[in-house]
């Protein structure tokens, strides 16, 4: 495509000014201000997939030059992203603050943990994934739409609160597959029909 559009000049240019292999001041401070990135990776079949990820400013950590760390919480059992980070550590994030804008880009090898001493610091926190840098780079925020952030997803774990359930677990159909305290959650709160879950999304509210 370079040589087609013939921007291979340019293209070569770009990434000598933009990509560098260990992580500067500005980029850490910028990665461990967000509450939020995307997370792309590759599963069994060779299929890229993107994931959001999301918790409380500074859930991802920069180690050091080289390493970034961040939790894994409770999900829906699939462990799309944490599987094919197992079996294929090449991984990428997109950390976009869509206020200023700013975006940068990270790409790296990964190794997902039960029992990474990190996990201490992350209230409810399943596992734990070190990311050891390949290269990341900045990209030029023209394109990014300005949002203004609303609220704290509630499902956010945090220290001084109990998690609420999520609202995926209260379908009907599901309950036989979910663990008893689980089950006896979901009932306290009220079961609801596939049909029900998929109106509370629409609405915002699941």
């Amino acid at each position: 495509m370079q040589s087609e559009f013939e921007t291979t000049a340019l293209a070569d240019a770009v990434n000598s000014f933009i990509v560098v292999n260990e992580i500067p001041p500005e980029h850490q401070a910028f990665i461990e201000s967000r509450d939020m990135f995307f997370l792309s990776t590759i599963d069994h079949r060779g299929f890229p997939t993107c994931s959001y990820k999301g918790g409380a400013p500074g859930f991802v950590k920069v180690l050091d030059a080289r390493t970034i760390a961040f939790p894994s919480y409770d999900g829906n059992g699939m462990f799309l992203s944490m599987g094919n980070m197992t079996a294929n550590q090449k991984m990428g994030m997109l950390f976009i603050d869509f206020e200023t804008p700013h975006r940068v880009r990270v790409h790296g090898t990964a190794t997902v943990s039960r029992d990474d001493p990190l996990l201490a610091e992350y209230k409810e926190a399943e596992l734990m994934v070190r990311v050891t840098l390949e290269e990341m780079f900045i990209n030029c925020p023209r394109y990014i739409h300005r949002y203004a952030r609303a609220q704290t997803s509630q499902y956010v774990p945090q220290a001084h609160c109990e998690t609420p359930l999520a609202q995926w677990k209260r379908i009907e159909p599901l309950q036989p597959v979910l663990d008893a305290e689980t089950q006896a959650q979901a009932a306290a709160k009220g079961l609801i029909s596939p049909e029900e879950y998929g109106a509370l999304v629409v609405a915002g509210k699941g």
